[in-house]
């Protein structure tokens, strides 16, 4: 009797699955897909780069940067070492560009020990930057030489208070960085969808854009500067506050950033124990009852592969691979059109394989990222 009314309520939970994933389907397939007009080149770009430890990342970085396609003149680039104890300061002063700069953010340290490093950085960066629009990105990223005259021709063109712009993981053969791959970009199609449907639910600090006054009209991050992470999501929501339809997605292969996978399985659900602790801060309350639909869908099938496992009845096992079904299929019909936009289709057949471990990332990630703690950068966060 209680596994009857269990399955039922799974079957509950599966029909709001099925139709916020429709949602997100509808909403990716409804963004107009940016291309390069023409040549504008009137907007002077700060792109900002908070960077802790990244000797073997910031060359790459710097390198993408310089070789933009955007005349150097327009745009500068601030690099805010955060209290690196490797070589990272040391490689960017070897860069004699003019517009390169370098700041120590342990020089505007008042206190000894804060929790949020990054956005501090962010803000110290914006306030040294000369810039109408600022870009941010991290350091262990990689772009395309058109990305910033891409990113200019879309702001000039639509004059929006804020972009958000597709980020990709860079993958080797391994399980735990294809992995990364496919559930980040499932994750990259919900941002753009709830982007687009004004949901504001999703973005990523490793391509993010906005203007310098909007940042300066909602204080920055004041009122959430107490948080270590959220220097993207929660500035977004601030924005979204005063301008919610001057916030879109842009949807061009040209603007695309490439980032480094996790190489480790602690150090990725260490990030996405991070991701998840922002939950609870989210401004838009909307976010709250789908984040609650889609721990609780996933927590049904944990308890689900559980029961299949414990029990070896062949009614668990067939209910739960019937469920598993049901989720695999509806994920792939929003993810292929997705994985089609990043070129990664060849990807999919590994997506039924990898759906037990996404099951149960997901349920410990989003019970931790409540109750635990996590290290970001060597340093530990509540």
């Amino acid at each position: 009797m209680l596994l009857t009314i269990f399955y039922a309520l799974c079957g509950l939970l599966f029909i709001g699955y099925f139709f916020l994933i429709t949602y997100y389907k509808i909403g990716w397939a409804s963004i107009q897909q940016k291309k390069h007009v023409e040549n504008y080149q009137n907007t002077f770009v700060s792109i900002i780069v908070p960077a802790r430890n990244e000797e073997d990342n910031i060359s790459n970085l710097i390198h993408s940067i310089q070789n933009q396609t955007y005349p150097k003149s327009c745009f500068e680039l601030i690099i805010i070492d955060d209290c690196s104890t490797d070589k990272t300061a040391e490689i960017v002063k070897n860069y004699s560009d003019s517009n390169i700069k370098l700041i120590a953010l342990s020089d505007f340290l008042e206190e000894k020990n804060i929790n949020a490093y990054k956005k501090k950085a962010i803000e110290i960066g914006i306030k040294a930057s000369s810039g109408t629009l600022i870009i941010t990105t991290d350091a262990d990223c990689t772009m395309g030489e058109n990305w910033l005259q891409e990113i200019v021709n879309c702001f000039e063109i639509n004059q929006p208070k804020m972009m958000v712009m597709p980020v990709q993981i860079n993958y080797e053969n391994r399980f735990i960085e294809i992995f990364q791959s496919l559930d980040f970009m499932c994750l990259q199609g919900i941002t753009g969808a709830s982007v687009q449907k004004k949901f504001h639910g999703m973005c990523n600090g490793a391509n993010l854009a906005y203007t310098k006054s909007v940042f300066e009209e909602v204080d920055g991050f004041s009122g959430i500067d107490h948080i270590a992470s959220g220097d993207d999501l929660l500035l977004m929501h601030k924005i979204a506050k005063k301008y919610a339809n001057e916030i879109l997605y842009l949807k061009s292969a040209a603007v695309i950033v490439k980032t480094k996978a996790a190489t480790t399985l602690k150090a990725f659900i260490n990030q996405r124990i991070r991701w998840a602790s922002k939950a609870e801060k989210y401004e838009d309350k909307r976010m709250f009852p789908v984040l609650m639909l889609v721990y609780f869908f996933n927590l049904s099938l944990f308890i689900m592969m559980a029961l299949a496992l414990l029990k070896h009845t062949q009614t668990t096992i067939n209910v739960f691979l019937i469920f598993l079904t049901l989720k695999t299929g509806i994920e792939l019909l929003f993810l292929y059109p997705v994985a089609k936009f990043f070129g990664e289709r060849k990807l999919l057949w590994l997506f039924p394989i990898f759906q037990p471990f996404h099951i149960v990332y997901t349920v410990i990630a989003g019970f931790l990222g409540k109750f635990g703690t996590y290290n970001w950068k060597d340093r530990t966060v509540k």
